[in-house]
């Protein structure tokens, strides 16, 4: 007789139904909804849920349900139309601040979703939304990073009292041209014990005596690593401030990263903010010399001891090369409006070390002008020798000019803004924080929501033409024992949709192929084992024997086949990227649970028809 132990029918049972219950939240579409969260404005209420329902009343926008919880307001509504025409409402009545942004609102049932239910994600090409593909320029992180052991070189040749000409960047390296051999030799005995990083040779037949230095590769290794992670949590925060929901950043090879932003309609706003690189900076001016004497070149700016900037007016000011304050010591800022002039501004707030610095700088220079710096980086194609160079510059621009009439501190206000919309993009940028380095977008794709949808319809009519035609065939051809293995089929669909939701992966267009293979594949099992069963019923073996013989028989080829094209999925997942993953992952969930479907399933319903008969007539 063949017959399973009652714990094994058990197990099987309970893994199909915790199957089924997982795989559930999958039947319940979304919702079109706005999620508006605090953007630095404190928790969310009823008073601005009351502000919400006046706008849509106002604007005659229909609306299903608005929702808070977990200091998030979710207002849902009946299809896309009604939500980007709230979208743009919100976007005028409500005040500076709110992160507000396009979202999808399960409709998933309170009881699974008490238990953990929840529907897997949608990738880029089915949900809609914009992809990005940026380059981190390398090159200026070696240039920043020669730039700081440089001044960390000159700072340590004036406390040991080396004399020396200059230092410079050349390439990828630092020139430190000394007086005498004899502080070359000083140089060379001294700071190696000191700078342990850095790689220093004596250049041969130099006029002058000449030390190279250079980063150790590991050093160089560790640079270009911590500018990339610096950029990728720096735009993880820009995202944010969008406002864009499950949003994906990731680190694609050594100096690039991939942004997808799954929702995301506006391209050209999210392009603008994440490519900017704007920094500021705090100057005093400078007034030991007249400032056009410096323009006409009577007095050089590096004699009087600063730099010539241009205000955005036209102006030109001397300020002081050292700099009182850098905008990574900002910790918030919002965008306002001056209490006494009415113009655009920015509310900044400091971080205890930006603030002490801050305040000693305004208290011991009450009277003097300071200037708020603001560069910016620009990308800009020059053609050398026949061959398209691209040559990033920074590009400064003093934004205000203002007499210290008090000591500042921790907060304080920015004007010389020209406009609300520049306001509320520093202060994004300024919350956000700066890139380590800039960065070039060299790829962009835009998936609009309708064409998301068509890939889903798609891809569900592939898997259930495929399926179809499955079941039909194995019903035809296997007869009773070709249906229980269309159920394990649907068994093993079920199972794939619920552990893709368990483990909330990411499913794409390759990801569907993925399961339409899979679904081609699950067959192969029950096909090698009915086989097998047959070729022992013309050997002449009792039923049962046949029924024993089979899934044993077969059990090492299947294992054989499944296990190579898992070793293959795993490879893919390992050296593949963004969508050949999802196609991985979704292949390789596929094989496991096959594998589980396709022996231990059958094999349980098998038993049940056929198990407690003696000699029973196979339907195979």
């Amino acid at each position: 007789m063949n017959q399973y132990p009652l714990w094994k029918n058990i197990l099987v049972l309970v893994i199909v139904v915790i199957g089924t219950v997982f795989a559930l939240p999958n039947l319940y579409d979304d919702d079109f909804a706005i999620q508006i969260s605090s953007g630095g404005h404190g928790k969310i209420g009823l008073d601005l849920m009351a502000q919400v329902e006046i706008v849509l009343n106002d604007q005659k926008i229909a609306y299903k349900q608005v929702k808070l919880s977990d200091d998030i307001l979710l207002i849902s509504f009946f299809d896309v139309d009604m939500q980007l025409k709230a979208k743009e409402a919100f976007d005028n009545k409500i005040e500076d601040g709110y992160i507000i942004a396009l979202n999808l609102a399960s409709t998933t049932p309170k009881w699974l979703d008490m238990i953990g239910g929840e529907p897997m994600n949608l990738g880029l090409d089915l949900r809609g939304g914009v992809y990005f593909l940026i380059d981190v320029d390398m090159d200026a992180v070696v240039t920043k990073s020669l730039d700081t052991y440089s001044s960390e070189l000159r700072a340590f040749l004036r406390d040991e009292k080396i004399r020396y000409q200059g230092i410079r960047i050349v390439n990828d390296s630092l020139m430190i041209n000394l007086r005498s051999a004899d502080d070359l030799n000083r140089v060379l005995s001294t700071a190696k014990g000191q700078f342990s990083e850095l790689v220093m040779d004596v250049v041969k037949d130099s006029t002058v005596p000449t030390i190279i230095v250079k980063l150790t590769e590991v050093i160089f290794q560790k640079i270009r690593l911590l500018a990339l992670e610096q950029n990728i949590i720096t735009l993880r925060n820009r995202i944010d401030e969008l406002g864009v929901t499950e949003p994906i950043v990731q680190r694609q090879g050594d100096y690039r990263i991939v942004i997808q932003l799954p929702g995301m309609q506006d391209t050209a706003r999210a392009k603008k903010i994440l490519s900017a690189t704007a920094t500021l900076e705090f100057r005093l001016v400078h007034y030991n010399y007249d400032v056009q004497d410096v323009i006409n070149g009577r007095v050089p700016a590096v004699v009087a001891g600063g730099r010539l900037f241009h205000h955005r007016d036209g102006r030109q000011f001397l300020l002081n090369k050292r700099v009182i304050l850098t905008g990574e010591h900002i910790i918030n800022a919002a965008s306002t409006l001056d209490h006494q002039s009415g113009s655009p501004s920015v509310s900044i707030t400091l971080d205890s070390k930006g603030a002490r610095k801050f305040s000693n700088s305004t208290f011991d220079n009450i009277g003097n002008a300071m200037a708020v710096v603001f560069i910016k980086s620009k990308t800009e194609m020059h053609e050398i020798n026949g061959e398209i160079i691209k040559i990033r510059r920074q590009v400064p621009e003093i934004i205000s000019v203002a007499v210290i009439r008090d000591q500042l501190s921790k907060k304080f206000q920015i004007t010389g803004l020209d406009s609300m919309a520049e306001a509320y993009e520093l202060a994004l940028l300024l919350r956000a924080g700066s890139l380590a380095v800039p960065i070039e977008i060299v790829e962009e794709r835009t998936v609009g929501p309708s064409l998301g949808q068509d890939n889903i319809d798609q891809g569900l009519k592939s898997i259930m033409l495929g399926f179809i035609l499955v079941l039909i065939f194995m019903a035809i051809w296997y007869k009773v024992f070709g249906v229980v293995a269309n159920l394990a089929l649907v068994a093993n669909l079920v199972l794939i949709v619920a552990l893709l939701s368990m483990l909330q992966a990411t499913l794409t267009m390759p990801g569907i192929a993925g399961i339409v293979l899979t679904v081609g594949m699950a067959v192969d099992a029950n096909i090698l084992i009915f086989e097998r069963i047959r070729e022992e019923l013309s050997a002449g073996n009792t039923t049962q024997v046949c029924i024993s013989s089979g899934y044993s028989k077969a059990f090492s080829t299947i294992a054989d086949a499944n296990v190579t094209t898992l070793i293959a999925a795993i490879v893919l997942f390992s050296f593949g990227t963004g969508l050949v993953k999802g196609f991985a992952v979704t292949l390789s969930l596929g094989i496991l649970t096959s594998m589980f479907t396709a022996i231990m399933g059958t094999r349980v319903v098998i038993n049940l028809i056929y198990g407690h008969k003696h000699r029973p007539k196979l339907s195979i």
